[in-house]
């Protein structure tokens, strides 16, 4: 049989079915067959800087929308419903966001509020049924934290911290060259955490609102990057305080700390957070075979980084976007991130944060529990 008759046949064979009213659907070769991805819809809470921020780096988002905000400032819900299109359904204040859990237009709620408020508005929003999505850091202490991911388990909502540098690019790539073993057995990091604070009204200088200082704010990225770059989990801690403007920065927020974490390997870290200098965003690796550098580490980006066999300098993406992207996933699809994000891991960081605070106090070493 010639090869043009065999593609007629085929062809004609091909065609039968619709000639009998059938339509590819009848198959399951239609693409309507092929499930959607599903967009996550996000109502903000807390509407800052930063959550502009976030509600406009979603709008190239191909996962997250922003479908609702929460606040306390009428005028702010106003202006946000004309930029974002968002219904009066979809708007509420500080007391009355509990019936959201009669809204199926929201999936998960992105707190985004001064840290003392993440832990009650945490639990209400989990009650109310959604998704919880925290800015770090989740709480002001460990117990806070842990009861936050207590109530996300038992109202069967997933509970996630924005850490958006565990998404960032260069960051997963020296995470990916330490695994595979570039930099030898590691020995030391170096993480540099710091920015001059401006105004001093702020409500991050309020200890009853912030739950600390520079530590709660920028210090964590320090331990954050200690946690992934190493690859283990600290065992102790020793702190030092310093404090040269006690007016500005008053009991209970602290301006600059410096600590140093080890760990079961044997690797030190040496790490400082600090509210009073500036040009400190550096994480520096360093292994028996090569290192590798972030420098900005931390910042909005560009990132960029470098090992011992020259630069990196991974193109550039709006972290918020990529972060809110892959949470999506996480939500809806069930990924699993190459670095946790869960509530369950951000407990670790406070509770880190918990043992900084208590060394810096009593001038000794003090031991970490992660398990």
């Amino acid at each position: 049989m010639s090869s043009r008759r065999r593609f007629l046949q085929n062809i004609g064979a091909g065609l039968i079915p619709f000639t009998l009213g059938f339509t590819p659907d009848s198959f399951g070769w239609s693409l309507g067959n092929i499930p959607e991805e599903k967009t996550l819809r996000v109502a903000l809470m807390g509407l800052g800087s930063y959550a502009n921020r976030v509600a406009d780096a979603m709008k190239d988002a191909k996962r997250a929308k922003v479908v609702g905000v929460i606040s306390g400032t009428p005028a702010k819900i106003t202006d946000w419903q004309k930029r974002f299109s968002i219904p009066d359904k979809n708007c509420y204040n500080y007391e009355n966001f509990d019936a959201i859990k009669d809204n199926g237009d929201i999936d998960a709620v992105y707190i985004i509020t001064p840290n003392a408020l993440h832990h009650e508005q945490c639990l209400r929003v989990a009650a109310a049924g959604k998704h919880v999505i925290c800015e770090k850091p989740m709480a002001i202490n460990a117990k806070e934290g842990q009861e936050m991911v207590d109530a996300c388990e038992k109202a069967g909502v997933k509970l996630l911290i924005g850490y958006r540098m565990r998404f960032e690019a260069n960051t997963l790539e020296i995470i990916k060259r330490r695994e595979a073993g570039d930099f030898g057995d590691i020995k030391f990091f170096q993480g540099l955490s710091g920015f001059k604070i401006g105004d001093p009204n702020q409500w991050r200088l309020d200890p009853k609102l912030a739950g600390g200082g520079a530590m709660m704010d920028i210090g964590i990225y320090a331990i954050n990057g200690t946690r992934y770059m190493v690859g283990e989990e600290p065992i102790w801690v020793t702190a030092q305080e310093v404090k040269t403007d006690p007016e500005k920065f008053k009991e209970g927020v602290d301006e600059t700390i410096t600590f140093q974490l080890g760990f079961e390997s044997g690797v030190v870290a040496s790490c400082l957070s600090t509210y009073s200098m500036g040009n400190l965003d550096r994480f520096f690796l360093n292994g028996t075979e090569g290192f590798a550098e972030l420098q900005p580490a931390t910042g909005y980006g560009p990132i960029r980084s470098a090992t011992h066999k020259g630069r990196l300098d991974l193109p550039h993406e709006t972290h918020q976007t990529t972060q809110m992207d892959e949470m999506a996933k996480i939500i809806l699809d069930g990924k699993m991130p190459k670095v946790p994000v869960d509530g369950k891991d951000g407990v670790k960081d406070m509770k880190i944060i918990d043992a900084i605070y208590k060394a810096a106090a009593s001038g000794t070493r003090e031991e970490i529990n992660l398990s």
